[in-house]
């Protein structure tokens, strides 16, 4: 009987697991599938799941009638650059959260804590104000500033419970052997905590390079813009270009997925395996 239970139980789970898995991918093999389609295929009816013919023209037509190739060099470099420094910056300030102690620590974390609670819409004029003055409105190094000052609050909370899970011997020893406290960091805790700090690097690379809003308001020409800006362009008043826009939304997946495929072996490891010696 309890067998039996156990059978029904697993099966059930199965089935809702397997329902859940065709909701969560059906929609980026939609994607897939129109982005070869035929732009006069797009809207047949009755509705093909799969094409009759394959067709490249809407990859085709992103490069030859839009500038996508300046758009994901120009989200490479922004994202890129934006993620690296916001992830040092973000290391560092952890780094001291976790091992000191000061007066006005509490009032840094829930200052940090509290940034992730407002949305990033609200910021939007007086950031363009802001940039105005500085004149990096329509500008790559404006929108990398911008992203890491972002990005910075919630990865350094994140890291900061990744230092306080690495044992404080690790860099007494370190220290002991003759290391400075900046060496005993970068030699020793660096390495250690390696998952942590490739976690905090995609968090960040993904959120710069899907980020829609800030980009909109603050990149004009065609010349500066990233590839969320170039895909809100394909909608306009009267039309939306659902071949270009699919092409273009698998195109901008696969860099994500490539990170995560390389990545992937650094996040799973241990923090502290083999660290400390029985």
């Amino acid at each position: 009987m309890i067998d039996q239970e156990t059978r029904t139980a697993k099966a059930v789970k199965f089935l809702f697991l397997g329902l859940w898995l065709v909701i969560t991918v059906f929609p980026l093999y939609w994607i897939v599938v129109t982005s070869f389609k035929k732009p006069g295929a797009i809207f047949s009816y009755p509705l093909t799941y799969w094409p009759e013919v394959f067709s490249i023209e809407n990859y085709l037509g992103l490069f030859s009638k839009a500038q996508f190739g300046t758009y994901v060099v120009n989200s490479l470099i922004v994202a890129t650059i934006a993620a690296v420094v916001a992830t040092f910056i973000s290391m560092l300030s952890a780094y001291v959260l976790a091992r000191f102690e000061f007066r006005s620590k509490g009032a840094i974390l829930l200052a940090f804590l509290a940034t992730q609670m407002i949305p990033s819409f609200i910021a939007l004029g007086p950031l363009y104000l802001l940039m105005t003055q500085l004149k990096l409105v329509d500008n790559r190094f404006g929108l990398i500033l911008i992203y890491i000052a972002v990005c910075i609050p919630f990865c350094t909370v994140m890291l900061r419970g990744f230092f306080e899970n690495i044992p404080d011997a690790l860099e007494e020893a370190a220290m002991i052997d003759g290391c400075s406290r900046f060496g005993a960091l970068f030699r020793v805790l660096v390495p250690v905590l390696k998952p942590g700090i490739v976690a905090a690097f995609i968090f960040n690379f993904v959120n710069c390079w899907n980020e829609l809003f800030l980009s909109v308001t603050l990149i004009n020409s065609d010349a500066n813009k990233t590839i969320p800006t170039a895909l809100n362009g394909f909608i306009t008043s009267y039309n939306i270009d659902w071949g270009s826009m699919s092409a273009a939304a698998v195109l901008t997946i696969i860099p994500t997925m490539v990170l995560f495929a390389f990545a992937s072996r650094y996040i799973v490891q241990g923090l502290t395996a083999g660290a400390v010696k029985g």
